[in-house]
């Protein structure tokens, strides 16, 4: 939406609009929650520890809490099954799968711009 449509829009659904973003965001802006996202893009379903040993680094309490709170968004779907040991396969919804293509443009971007941390090497003389 460009800036001039967005100034022809009414305020109350500009206000609306805004409101919207800044409600999904403050699901998507936590740490690790676009990780967690990304890495259930790649196979579905998956388990909590299948998940948690390709996030390294990530508490079990952190990624026990990004999974609730992508499955209340509906960005994500819990499915228990009633076995001894149970068992709990998360997976994408329909909503989350449309944000992949978003995913992977925000990855390259991030690959585009992220600053270099390997030294330069200094020439031998």
């Amino acid at each position: 939406m460009t800036l001039e449509q967005e100034m022809d829009l009414p305020r109350k659904t500009l206000e609306s609009v805004q409101c919207e973003v800044a409600d999904i965001w403050h699901v998507l802006g936590k740490t690790w929650a676009l990780v967690v996202l990304k890495n259930m893009s790649t196979k579905e379903p998956i388990r909590f520890n299948d998940l948690k040993r390709v996030l390294p680094g990530i508490s079990n309490t952190v990624l026990s809490d990004r999974l609730k709170e992508l499955e209340k968004a509906s960005l994500i779907s819990k499915k228990v099954y009633a076995e001894i040991p149970l068992r709990v396969e998360y997976s994408l919804t329909r909503q989350a799968k449309e944000l992949e293509y978003i995913l992977d443009l925000l990855g390259k971007w991030v690959g585009k711009w992220k600053p270099n941390t390997t030294k330069p090497q200094s020439k031998k003389k």
